[in-house]
């Protein structure tokens, strides 16, 4: 049984301010439901995520702002913090955690700048939203064996470069090992090579 995240409920004082700033960040709003009593549910998708945040009236009992250890994953974290600054949002500045693996709470063991060798999962910043909820950026540019166990692209632009790097791949790979030959199992080999790309099984 797969037991996915999906979404994410956020506390928020005003709903109009968080969906301007969520909106304004790039965020896809998906549903803005308004119901009896003043129940009103907004959700919204960051770009290429699976899961999803929540905010609304009557969706959670929660202190405005309570929210904070939220975590986007990101594959380049000085160009998503300028991307964040271009958008009007005080955003920390990019440190790492002197132990290397994950940050401390707080700013304990925080060093500013990025990981020194860009080490995977160790760089990151932080912002809140206008209530106060903190989200964290972590970058990621490999993920670690066995963290997935499935290949899921954002955009359909994604997919078509994945299939034409996998070309220009194959295509090395029948004039050096096949001999020029057409490979006639080209789909589960460029199946494999995409999985791998994306980091499955690697």
């Amino acid at each position: 049984m797969d037991f996915k995240i999906e979404v994410v409920v956020l506390p928020v004082a005003d709903v109009e301010r968080a969906k301007e700033f969520y909106t304004r960040i790039g965020f896809r709003e998906d549903v803005d439901y308004s119901g009896p009593g003043g129940f009103r549910v907004v959700h919204f998708t960051p770009p290429g995520s699976s899961a999803s945040i929540l905010v609304g009236s009557g969706v959670t009992d929660a202190e405005p702002g309570s929210s904070k250890g939220v975590h986007l994953v990101v594959d380049d974290i000085v160009a998503a913090r300028a991307e964040l600054a271009a958008a009007g949002v005080e955003v920390s500045e990019v440190f790492h955690d002197a132990g290397g693996v994950f940050h401390h709470a707080g700013t304990e063991a925080r060093v500013p700048g990025p990981h020194p060798q860009r080490q995977t999962y160790g760089s990151f910043l932080s912002f809140t939203d206008p209530d106060g909820n903190l989200f964290y950026l972590q970058e990621v540019t490999k993920r670690l064996a066995g963290r997935i166990d499935h290949v899921v692209y954002g955009s359909v632009a994604e997919v078509e470069q994945a299939l034409r790097d996998a070309a220009t791949a194959h295509g090395v790979y029948e004039k050096e090992e096949l001999g020029g030959v057409p490979d006639e199992e080209w789909p589960a080999w460029y199946a494999d090579h995409m999985a791998k790309a994306a980091g499955l099984g690697a």
